[in-house]
């Protein structure tokens, strides 16, 4: 086979074979005298063109064939087996070239389609990489826009934060001034009632000392002599009866002596004008015309403490309705309701009158002015355990008896 032929691939076999053993080729050829003296590597690489050239030449070609026959074959390579043979030329050499030749000239074609293939996949890459690259600038714009409208919301979103703020504050200030003048207007009604109340007050105290006075006026008229010595025997009478009746004691010391004892001892509850057992009490209260006033929830809170503020009202209204039938009494039952807003409408027996403190009024000071409105001489009875309402209530011309009367009659 012409040298012009060989493959490039096959002959660069045989020149690295023929570089590798150039020092052991005697003589060396002029040209290749320098190349000899290079490492293997570079021998091949630097002196290449002209280790084949000189190749031409068929002595030099047997004595190098000579030297490559002395280094091992590579098993199983059969471009080194074909640049052997090509150098050594025995028989059949030509068919051995030539079958490598042959494989490398199919390989040499599929590498071209290979790299064919490759060209057009390397196309597509590069088209796709343009389609990518388009893409990204379209993302990158999109990005952008979409970025800058996340401002522009972010912008507005800021503003509805501020003026939702500022909504919230007005809100505040508007539900705090609301208060403030609820507050106010409580307070005002509150003081309103308080002096209607105290008007109130002193209408019915101007009213029943109008009616004392007038009475007063009557008993002192000239033409009402006769009748008023009548009305003061028939009393006496009476009181004699009375006192015989109740068994009475007869009357020790002055009321000087009497006055300076209870000044002597400021801190005693003070005398009951009335006896304090359930008896003596039902026949008091059964005397002409008699008035009995209930301290209710004094009352109650002894009889039946464990029960709920309804349950004693009504256990006390309802058990007064026999007493009452029985002696006729004219009675009414105060409740304590300062503190509440409402009041409660609860039916009562025939002859007896509920009646609840106005807001802000306790009980004590309505059972005050319920004494203060009776006529002087009328048969008042309170029934209450609180000192001080008991004293005021003496004082005012009531008998004043304990709860523990009242509760022995009710049970």
């Amino acid at each position: 086979m012409p040298e012009a032929d060989l493959p490039e691939r096959l002959r660069l076999r045989v020149v690295a074979l023929v570089s590798a053993v150039l020092p052991s080729v005697t003589p060396v050829p002029p040209p290749l005298r320098k190349v000899a003296g290079f490492a293997p590597a570079r021998r091949a690489r630097l002196g290449g063109q002209a280790i084949w050239e000189a190749l031409a030449d068929d002595a030099f070609r047997q004595r190098a064939a000579v030297q490559v026959a002395a280094v091992p074959a590579q098993a199983d390579d059969p471009y080194d087996a074909a640049a052997r043979a090509w150098l050594v030329r025995d028989e059949g050499w030509a068919s051995v070239v030539d079958a490598v030749v042959t494989d490398l000239e199919e390989a040499t074609a599929e590498d071209e389609r290979v790299h064919g293939e490759v060209v057009r996949l390397n196309a597509q890459v590069a088209a796709l990489q343009a389609e990518l690259a388009t893409a990204r600038a379209d993302h990158r714009a999109e990005v952008e826009a979409m970025r800058a409208e996340h401002k522009v919301l972010r912008q507005r979103l800021g503003q509805a934060r501020s003026a939702l703020r500022e909504a919230e504050e007005q809100r505040d200030e508007a539900v705090a001034a609301r208060d403030a003048a609820a507050t106010a207007a409580e307070v005002a009604v509150a003081a309103a009632d308080a002096d209607v109340r105290r008007l109130r007050a002193q209408v019915e105290q101007a009213e029943g000392e109008l009616t004392a006075s007038r009475r007063e006026g009557r008993a002192h008229r000239d033409q009402a002599t006769i009748r008023a010595r009548y009305l003061l025997e028939t009393v006496v009478e009476a009181a004699t009866g009375l006192r015989r009746e109740l068994g009475l004691p007869a009357v020790e010391g002055t009321p000087g002596e009497a006055l300076e004892s209870s000044l002597d001892e400021p801190s005693a509850a003070p005398a009951s004008s009335a006896p304090g057992t359930p008896a003596l009490l039902e026949q008091t209260i059964a005397l002409p015309r008699a008035r009995l006033l209930v301290d209710g929830y004094n009352v109650t809170k002894q009889a039946w403490a464990t029960a709920s503020l309804e349950a004693q009202r009504s256990r006390l209204v309802t058990a007064l309705g026999p007493l009452v039938a029985r002696s006729g009494a004219e009675t009414t039952v105060v409740f304590d309701a300062a503190s509440a807003a409402t009041r409660t409408v609860m039916p009562a027996p025939r002859g007896v009158k509920v009646v609840f403190s106005p807001q802000g009024v306790i009980a004590d000071d309505v059972i005050r002015q319920l004494v203060a409105a009776e006529p002087r001489g009328r048969v008042v009875v309170a029934v209450t355990d609180d000192q001080a309402l008991a004293k005021d209530l003496t004082r005012a011309g009531a008998r004043v008896l304990p709860s523990a009367a009242l509760i022995g009659l009710l049970t």
